[in-house]
């Protein structure tokens, strides 16, 4: 009979965002997943035979799925603008008040492997799909609701960049707070 495993595959995968949320691709060692899971190198590469490459696309899935939960009321609710604040609160929540760096940021540093740069590519194109459709139920004409999508993600992106640099997470505060008023035309008024 095998023994079951020490660590649970989800709160395995949850410490695997944290490290490559922390360090990017490059600079996440396999030492640094072991030290964070508690498990051996060797424990590591049998559970992710292809080494650290197939554990950040495991952490990007994981992060897709969340993003899924995130974004899931700017998509479904028939208010949209009660969605959006939703959503915002979730995003806020997500990157833990502004204190969490963007692991799509992260793993897209220099050093990652074009497959692991083109889903983090995919998760933030998804992003921006879903805001750019959310601003065009609220009323937005298409090219405009585009651009405040964009306009958006640049500013929750720029404010996690600035936190993390400067230790400030009131910009990424307001740059959530202005989530609805970027995306639906009668709040921006």
């Amino acid at each position: 009979m095998a023994r079951p495993p020490s660590i649970e595959d989800d709160k395995l995968i949850d410490l695997i965002v944290s490290v490559f949320r922390e360090k990017g691709f490059d600079g996440t060692a396999i030492g640094d997943l072991s030290a964070a899971s508690g498990l051996q190198r060797a424990s590591l590469y049998h559970r992710f035979p292809e080494g650290k490459e197939q554990m950040a696309e495991v952490a990007l899935g994981k992060v897709g799925q969340r993003f899924g939960w995130i974004l899931e009321p700017m998509r479904e609710d028939p208010e949209v603008a009660r969605g959006i604040a939703e959503t915002a609160r979730r995003i806020g929540e997500f990157y833990g008040a502004g204190a969490l760096s963007c692991v799509l940021d992260t793993m897209t540093l220099a050093g990652a492997p074009t497959a692991v740069r083109d889903h983090a590519r995919s998760l933030a194109a998804a992003w921006i799909d879903a805001m750019t459709d959310a601003a065009r139920r609220a009323g937005h004409r298409p090219d405009a609701a585009l651009r405040a999508a964009k306009d958006a993600f640049v500013r929750i992106e720029g404010a996690l960049v600035l936190g993390r640099v400067t230790g400030d997470t009131g910009a990424f505060a307001e740059a959530v707070a202005l989530l609805p008023t970027l995306l639906v035309p009668e709040a921006a008024d």
